[in-house]
């Protein structure tokens, strides 16, 4: 084989292993997704392939019948890969850069059988046999390939049947404690939170209206309404209750002056809005539940914190404390004004938690700095059944903690986290890297922690399902 077909394999190999990485791996998740079981089974395939094709391709020369099954093996690879296609489009959302990968990567991969597919015949057409064809470094460079991709295909292999034994709770359920059949208005329908939301309401009977950005990109379906702008509903429209959640991602990129305008303006303008709705709409909804954070307490180390507790100045209290201001002025119409402050959200679809699971499964992760810092959380499933219990009880309004009972520091997370994955919990990443690196983001966010109990939500009856770590784990993992 020539330089040139050697050439357009290696590019293929170092688009393929950036794609696995870079998007299966670590930002699509896919080994986590329940959704993507199928297409973990494809992949699977396809790389056994590749590897059979590598070992051959880079040690042997092939004739006669072993040449056609070389051909054959390179014919269903393509179908593959179109079914692989189709799978995408049918089961999820595709970021640019993998689009514009897997469009290189079916160029090159043209090109490569442009180059391949001559020389294959021509081994075809002689009589059957085998015999060595070892090229130095290429051959070694084949080698390595061939056991990449038969080690990726058994990742893909062991992950799908793993989402095998992942069912997703059913939704219905979780808002059984709301009245009877109730409209409501869900801001970041779309969200971790907000989508599992909608599909509990949708579930269990009620009519909701979502406030998107792009309908053609929302994953939701009638009956649910699709609005793009609150201007889009009249006056005279039915809302029986606004669950507002709506805001930029407070943890996808470094605090710069831009970014933090962005956090602030994205939540403080959107609430503004949900509450010019409510003035204007003639019948008035009966409650607002708005979304806030812990962090709107600052920074206390070891003090437990409830919604009595007092806050510290930081950038973290700055944007709550904004959010929640924003949504105050709805009281004024009458409407039962209650502002979830909520803590670390676990669940495999989204979240914090969703970075930590590919390098702790991978045994490379590990405590943040000390480890001493507390990490208050809730399970998604819990905080949907809460905001369905603060909906439901006339008399909880104002701040309410939304976590667990149980919080706990970052070195029993991690502890907790590698024990449910077997695996270890050995590479702490260094405070001063992590400051260095992330700045206020890492301080506050990654390093500080609060230590946040629910009281107000515990003496107004709510039963949490998860009230430990390892319980929550359980159900999700």
């Amino acid at each position: 084989m020539t330089s040139l077909l050697w050439t357009l394999i290696a590019i293929q190999i170092v688009m393929g292993v950036f794609d696995t990485f870079y998007h299966h791996e670590l930002t699509e998740r896919l080994a986590w997704r329940p959704s993507q079981r199928y297409e973990l089974k494809l992949h699977s395939v396809r790389n056994v392939m590749y590897a059979l094709l590598f070992l051959i391709l880079g040690w042997l020369e092939v004739h006669g019948i072993f040449a056609m099954l070389v051909i054959a093996v390179l014919v269903a690879e393509i179908i593959i890969t179109l079914m692989d296609f189709v799978e995408e489009d049918m089961s999820r959302k595709l970021p640019a850069s993998e689009r514009i990968n897997h469009t290189l990567l079916a160029i090159n991969y043209g090109a490569i059988l442009v180059l391949l597919l001559p020389v294959l015949i021509e081994w075809a057409m002689q009589s059957t046999g085998v015999k060595s064809a070892y090229a130095g470094w290429l051959s070694m460079t084949a080698a390595a390939a061939s056991v990449g991709a038969a080690l990726c295909g058994l990742r893909d292999f062991a992950a799908a049947r793993r989402l095998g034994r992942m069912n997703a709770a059913p939704a219905t359920g979780l808002v059984e404690k709301m009245p009877a059949r109730q409209t409501v208005l869900v801001t970041g329908a779309t969200g971790f939170i907000g989508s599992r939301l909608v599909a509990s309401l949708t579930a269990s009977g009620h009519q909701v209206i979502a406030l998107v950005r792009n309908p053609a990109k929302a994953e939701l379906a009638p009956p649910i309404t699709l609005i793009t702008s609150l201007d889009q509903i009249p006056t005279d429209a039915r809302i029986d209750t606004i669950v507002n959640l709506a805001g930029e991602p407070i943890g996808n990129g470094l605090w710069t002056e831009a970014k933090r305008r962005e956090i602030l303006d994205s939540r403080i303008q959107m609430t503004g809005d949900v509450v010019d709705l409510i003035g204007r709409l003639e019948r008035k909804p009966t409650v607002l539940v708005s979304g806030s954070a812990i962090g709107w307490y600052g920074l206390w180390q070891d003090q437990v914190l409830t919604e009595s507790a007092k806050s510290h100045a930081c950038f973290s209290h700055e944007l709550c404390d904004a959010w929640e201001n924003a949504a105050r002025p709805a009281a004024e119409y009458g409407v039962r004004v209650a502002h979830l402050r909520i803590g670390l959200v676990i669940g495999t679809d989204g979240g914090f938690i969703t970075r930590m699971l590919t390098p702790f499964e991978f045994g490379l992760g590990g405590p943040l700095g000390s480890g001493k810092q507390w990490m208050s959380w809730i399970e998604r499933d819990d905080l949907v059944r809460l905001i369905a219990h603060v909906i439901a009880s006339n008399d909880i309004a104002g701040p309410i903690n939304a976590t667990a009972p149980i919080p706990v520091t970052n070195l029993k997370f991690t502890e907790e986290l590698s024990r449910r994955l077997h695996r270890p919990a050995v590479f702490r990443i260094p405070a001063g890297l992590l400051r260095r690196v992330g700045g206020d983001l890492a301080n506050e966010l990654l390093l500080g922690g609060q230590r946040v109990l629910p009281n107000k939500a515990l003496s107004n009856g709510f039963k949490f399902r998860h009230e430990t770590l390892r319980s929550a784990f359980e159900a999700i993992l």
